[in-house]
């Protein structure tokens, strides 16, 4: 049970933007706008360019800023790197490469407009001489759910429950037969205070004297993911035909009588060979006798 199968479901009743559209659109207006953008998924890690080369010379004489929307994610200032709490012990600066920022372990908390700001000193005074801004876009897709059998809560029900994590925004998840949406139970979501993703589980009791597929379907935004479970109930054996039992014993009986009598008979044959060979030895004894007798008694006339 580790594949996944596409399903439709029905149109949207309410007439708001579905997620992808919106992130579509927002591609479209940074696009537009020349702001590069990075999309990544939760977890992952976002390298952010600042699109400018300095020397390691000069890294003494500027001052380098990277900040999301008003807030400071990090500065350097006189060769010193400084990274602000929320994003400390996960992000730092690749000079070598544009004066970038790398993220690591993506959280949803980091979506936004990350904007890099260079300034130089003129005059005693520092002056903005680069800025550009990258527009990070974090998704957090719901691996393939599975399902475990969680046994026989009564005879012939079984019981399965189909769960998946790590996914937002919130999910729904549905379970089907044959294009019907059944009863579930014991549905929960739960979402994590720090990481903001969600997690979902639900159970289903179904009797295990019919053959099933179910699917179970998760819904989030405008995408999905699904899982399919077979079950074909148990085959018992047929018991025996009495008129089959009968005919069986009748060839057994009727096979040992023939097998029997062909032991007798050959008995028999052998006993009646046996004899006809001892007396045909006899006969043939008696003869060689017959034919040296007269030779035995002119002899003995001759002698005389």
């Amino acid at each position: 049970m580790d594949y996944t199968a596409k399903w439709r479901t029905p149109p949207l009743k309410h007439p708001y933007l579905k997620v992808s559209q919106l992130l579509v659109l927002a591609s479209l207006f940074y696009f537009c706008s020349g702001i590069i953008q990075v999309n990544k998924t939760v977890k992952e890690v976002a390298v952010l360019s600042c699109d400018y080369n300095i020397s390691t010379t000069e890294l003494m004489k500027v001052r380098i800023y990277w900040q999301k929307d008003d807030e400071v994610v990090l500065a350097v200032t006189s060769g010193q790197t400084k990274v602000w709490s929320k994003y400390e012990n996960r992000t730092f600066a690749d000079f070598t490469n544009n004066l970038s920022i790398v993220i690591m372990a993506l959280r949803l908390s980091d979506n936004g407009k990350y904007t890099c700001i260079v300034q130089k000193t003129e005059k005693r005074s520092y002056k903005v001489k680069h800025m550009t801004s990258v527009m990070l876009l974090v998704r957090a897709d719901f691996p393939v759910p599975s399902i475990t059998d969680l046994g026989n809560p009564s005879h012939d029900i079984k019981r399965i429950m189909c769960s998946t994590s790590g996914g937002f925004p919130k999910p729904h998840l549905s379970w089907w037969e044959n294009e019907e949406e059944l009863n579930a139970a014991n549905t929960t979501v739960s979402q994590d205070p720090d990481t903001e993703l969600y997690t979902i589980s639900s159970e289903l009791d179904f009797n295990i004297t019919n053959n099933h597929s179910f699917v179970c379907l998760v819904k989030y935004g405008d995408l999905t993911v699904s899982q399919i479970f077979n079950w074909q109930k148990s085959v018992e054996p047929h018991p025996p035909n009495n008129q089959q039992q009968l005919w069986v014993i009748l060839i057994l009986v009727v096979s040992g009588v023939i097998a029997v009598i062909t032991a007798i008979t050959g008995g028999c044959l052998a006993h009646r060979s046996a004899a006809r060979w001892r007396q045909r030895n006899r006969n043939e004894e008696d003869m060689d006798l017959e034919k040296m007798s007269p030779i035995n008694i002119g002899s003995a006339q001759a002698s005389v």
